[in-house]
């Protein structure tokens, strides 16, 4: 594994607190630990960014202000040639990039370089290419990468024969602050959610089915963590349920593991996800898990609805009621789903995931 002469560029739009973010970040850090030399590029610096050792390389890719034009047309002609210039003068080994428009131009700006590149979808396909536009171009520009990286089957079969055929499961390395065995003893009495507060995440959903069922679970709580357009809406919904002392909003949270690790259920209620990495680190503490089979089908492949987990539909309020009352009321069950929802530490352990994604890239350095 040490192979200092390895060089990768990881390329996202920002360093923004969230899932896809996440998984960039342990990976850079993962390999900078075994000496390879990791250059992160990002369109914009952005505000609330996870942290990087110092040993990680930073580029920005967005033209200085003084460049900006009212044309956009020719600000992206600008774009465009300055991250192909970013690749001409760091001249990295293997380019990987996540997201939507960041795979399409990753692909088309390093083209003809010799740079092997390999392109991640972390959402729901339908979404992130939106748009016959979108659409169009990442049907035209998938069979042009190296490599195709998708998180589940669903996802995968979003593109044509041609990119499915080059296209490869990987896995989310969990984030090591959430390597801990099940908890053990009496748990707090909380339902835990944790997210962005927009109107994917349905948050909303969670605090009707919880108020319905507050009367006859006095003791609990229900606790929301994290930020965002929807916060202010489902606070006034919380007072006006009157629940507003039951319902609690601590905003964005550092010890995210250490907060929810006690708790009684975690729920995840969006309408869709790609493989979400908040219901991951929850299933491997153990906490009884309740999600919603959302598209593009994260949550199916890691819930066994019953055995180690529940399954929803998306925006189905009185069936995630059904299921925090039978999370609530047998005890004993919801534990045993927990303890069957932990086996799955070892397989997204940081370590193998990881290493994983480091012989992908890899292969992709040596098939070029």
């Amino acid at each position: 594994m040490e192979k200092r002469e390895f060089h990768i560029a990881l390329f996202i739009g920002a360093l923004r607190r969230g899932g896809s973010e996440r998984v960039l970040v342990n990976l850079a850090e993962y390999l900078n630990a075994r000496g390879m030399r990791v250059t992160m590029v990002n369109q914009y610096e952005g505000q609330d960014q996870y942290a990087l050792s110092s040993r990680i390389g930073r580029v920005y890719s967005e033209i200085p202000a003084e460049e900006i034009s009212r044309s956009r047309v020719l600000n992206f002609v600008r774009r465009f040639r300055r991250l192909r210039r970013i690749w001409k003068e760091n001249r990295p080994d293997v380019i990987l990039s996540f997201i939507g428009k960041n795979n399409l131009m990753a692909i088309l700006t390093s083209r003809f370089l010799g740079i092997p590149v390999a392109v991640s979808v972390r959402g729901e396909p339908r979404e992130e290419y939106g748009g016959r536009l979108m659409r169009l171009l990442a049907y035209l520009c998938f069979p042009l990468a190296d490599g195709v990286i998708a998180q589940t089957e669903q996802a995968r079969d979003f593109f044509p024969k041609r990119v499915r055929r080059k296209a490869v499961l990987m896995k989310n390395p969990l984030n090591p602050a959430f390597i801990r065995p099940p908890f053990l003893g009496e748990r707090e009495k909380a339902v835990y959610a944790v997210g962005r507060m927009d109107e994917n995440k349905n948050h909303e959903m969670l605090v009707r089915a919880f108020a319905a069922l507050a009367e006859r679970y006095p003791d609990y709580s229900l606790v929301l963590c994290g930020d965002g357009p929807c916060r202010k809406k489902l606070e006034n919904l919380a007072e006006e349920l009157g629940l507003g002392g039951r319902i609690r909003f601590p905003g964005i949270v550092e010890d995210v593991a250490e907060r929810i690790y006690a708790g009684s259920v975690f729920v995840l209620s969006s309408y869709s996800e790609g493989m979400p990495n908040t219901l991951i680190e929850a299933m491997c503490m153990g906490l009884p898990v309740i999600s919603t089979d959302c598209p593009c089908g994260g949550p199916a492949e890691l819930i066994r609805d019953g055995e180690n987990g529940l399954l929803i539909a998306p925006g189905d309020t009185a069936g995630l009621e059904r299921a925090l009352e039978r999370m609530l009321s047998d005890r004993k069950e919801a534990e045993r789903m927990g303890q069957k929802a932990a086996e799955l530490a070892e397989a997204y352990h940081p370590d193998r995931v990881c290493a994983e994604w480091t012989r992908y890239l890899l292969r992709l350095r040596e098939a070029k």
